[in-house]
């Protein structure tokens, strides 16, 4: 059952092979976590995720009931949200003094991989409260700490993002929502937000809203955007619920997925009693919902690769069980049996891809999560920068590139099953219609395109990006010292200075008249920097894996490595590692070359192009 959503040897794998996480015990902050801790916490969560929650996914499909302003969920959600708290999930990552447990981002990443991967809509009641609550505990002021702190990261109280308008969407600039200061220091917030995950909802005694809101007389634009802590009950000096506060929910979308998160549409202060209070410094709001918001793009990423890895996972199987079609090499035998679908070519192709994408997604998400910890770790003002920019280069393509791939990969699973996977008996069409939104929210992957392009490119001179390729070329180098990696080495390094190249030409580009031309470019450019991401993933976990055979197989000789591997299991998996990077690299990574010298040209077309001209 374990397989169903995940590939427990694979997370083994990046956790223990690839980023060695036991090794951060030797830290007081770890400690706790040896490799015998980690394992255990991995099974547990993928225990509770494969009993309980998933059970729920295709209930949740069924979607929630909006009743004169309340939200109720599907009635199967309540014993297992009871469940995943009293587990004390939430507050993995988080400072025990508040309730958390302090553990390594690798493991919790692991965890959640297991959990979105068996119901994204239920654990997205938790996503945005965990993000609610790290930005309490980063910014908060000691009195806002100690009243919703423990109550959040246990569970007790949940958490949203309330940021989008009807007319304020990626332009939050735009936003309508006021705050008028009170006697008192709080202040009275008028105004209506939307597409709020889990604004509403009847599983939780209290919804604490951080809420962006304008400042009245406070500039316009962005620079005058100040954050507040709008509770749906108030919160008393004691930590009691107060009075109800004026926050109301006038309806939930019909969307086309993740039908089992409510997303709200909700009004501030209809009746001129919804108080907030400032939650960082006037005018502040946007940096401060940007500690959040980081946190939440590098959380969609993990949405979109949980939902692929399960779809994946899915589509193995029923490839494995589903007999259909003699070989094709069978010809006209009248008594050849039919096979398998995995054993004809294109099946395996769409595998292997699948493969290729998950295995990249699973190994750039936990090194994501790696980078954060060595941050928190460094002692040195340096190091912390360095990780600190790297986590900024990291950020849009986790969420930008690995949600792009995730509709590929639950697109292949779909096409797998064929006429099954496009009903709703099977699992793979909720994952693709659920993993639709994660390109879309918490920053379309346009918009990170552009921050990748505007932002990330030329931040602090360009040294952060460098930095970034010059992690890829220790791996390189490391590489070079293993001969039966040449046919893998020598195509990545070529990508690598291809990557280097396209940068700096799309930069300058940037910086000229031709800027739009440029910036029509931008998600082309995420791509092939994501490409080569998920190349350098492929090729490091290479470096480990022939390791690893050559030493059971006692040769590097491909002949010999191959007969071990029909023979050992270890050695099959380290087979797999070679097979998906030589698939990667040799068979996807000519394309990426390809789309490098279509972004080198930067033909204008697109801009060029009359408005008219689009359709009369």
């Amino acid at each position: 059952m374990a397989q169903l959503i995940a590939d427990r040897r694979d997370v083994d794998f990046v956790l223990h092979e690839q980023l060695e996480v036991a090794e951060l015990s030797k830290n007081e902050q770890f400690q706790d976590f040896n490799k015998k801790t980690v394992d255990m916490i991995v099974s547990e969560a993928r225990t509770l995720a494969i009993k309980e929650i998933l059970p729920t996914q295709q209930i949740s499909d069924e979607g929630c009931i909006f009743d004169n302003g309340e939200v109720k969920v599907p009635e199967e959600y309540h014993r297992v949200f009871k469940l995943y708290n009293e587990g004390e999930w939430l507050g993995m990552i988080d400072d025990p003094e508040w309730g958390g447990q302090g553990m390594p981002r690798p493991i919790s990443l692991a965890a959640n991989e297991y959990f979105y991967g068996a119901n994204p809509a239920f654990m997205l009641y938790h996503g945005l409260t965990h993000g609610a609550g790290k930005m309490i505990e980063t910014i908060g002021t000691e009195k806002q700490k100690k009243l919703y702190l423990k109550k959040i990261y246990s569970g007790e109280w949940s958490g949203t993002m309330l940021l989008t308008e009807a007319n304020a969407g990626s332009d939050v600039g735009a936003l309508e929502t006021s705050a008028k200061k009170n006697d008192d220091g709080t202040y009275t917030i008028t105004g209506a937000k939307i597409f709020i995950s889990g604004g509403e909802h009847n599983m939780v005694d209290n919804i604490v809203h951080p809420v962006l809101a304008r400042i009245e007389g406070a500039p316009a634009g962005t620079k005058g955007i100040s954050l507040f802590l709008v509770p749906k009950y108030l919160v008393n000096d004691d930590g009691s619920l107060g009075e109800f506060n004026d926050v109301v929910c006038t309806g939930i979308e019909e969307k086309m997925g993740l039908h089992g998160n409510c997303t709200c549409s909700l009004t501030l202060g209809g009746k001129g009693n919804c108080i907030g209070e400032l939650i960082g410094e006037e005018n502040k709001g946007m940096r401060a919902m940007f500690l959040m918001m980081n946190e939440a793009r590098q959380l969609v990423g993990l949405q979109g690769f949980a939902v692929s890895t399960a779809s994946y996972i899915y589509s193995l199987n029923y490839a494995r069980e589903r007999i259909q079609s003699k070989h094709l090499t069978a010809g006209k035998d009248p008594d050849a049996k039919d096979v398998a679908i995995i054993e004809h070519p294109d099946v395996r192709r769409q595998l292997m891809n699948m493969k290729a994408y998950v295995d990249g997604m699973r190994s750039l998400i936990y090194y994501g999560g790696y980078v954060q910890d060595m941050e928190e770790l460094a002692t040195d003002a340096a190091e912390k920068e360095r990780y600190e920019d790297l986590t900024a280069i990291l950020t849009p393509i986790i969420k930008g590139y690995i949600t792009d791939k995730a509709l590929e990969v639950t697109s292949h699973g779909v096409q797998i099953y064929g006429g099954y996977g496009y009903i709703k008996e099977y699992p793979v069409e909720q994952l693709m219609r659920d993993c639709r939104i994660f390109m879309i929210y918490e920053g379309t992957n346009g918009i990170q395109a552009m921050d990748l392009l505007g932002r990330k490119l030329g931040m602090k001179k360009g040294k952060p990006f460098i930095d970034f390729l010059g992690l890829m070329q220790k791996t390189i180098a490391e590489a070079k010292g293993i001969p039966a990696l040449n046919h893998l080495t020598e195509n990545f390094e070529t990508a690598v200075n291809r990557l280097s190249e396209t940068a700096l030409y799309l930069a300058k580009t940037a910086m000229s008249d031709n800027i739009l031309n440029a910036f029509a470019f931008a998600h082309p450019f995420l791509e092939t920097t994501g490409d080569v991401t998920f190349a350098w993933m492929h090729l490091w976990r290479s470096t480990i894996a022939m390791g690893k055979l050559i030493k059971l197989a006692g040769s590097d000789d491909p002949a010999e490595i191959r007969a071990k591997a029909e023979k050992n299991k270890d050695a099959a998996f380290y087979y797999g590692q070679i097979k998906t990077a030589e698939f990667f690299i040799r068979s996807i990574l000519p394309i990426t070359m390809g789309k490098f010298n279509a972004i080198t040209e930067t033909n204008g077309a697109a801009i060029d192009m009359l408005d008219t001209s689009f359709a009369i």
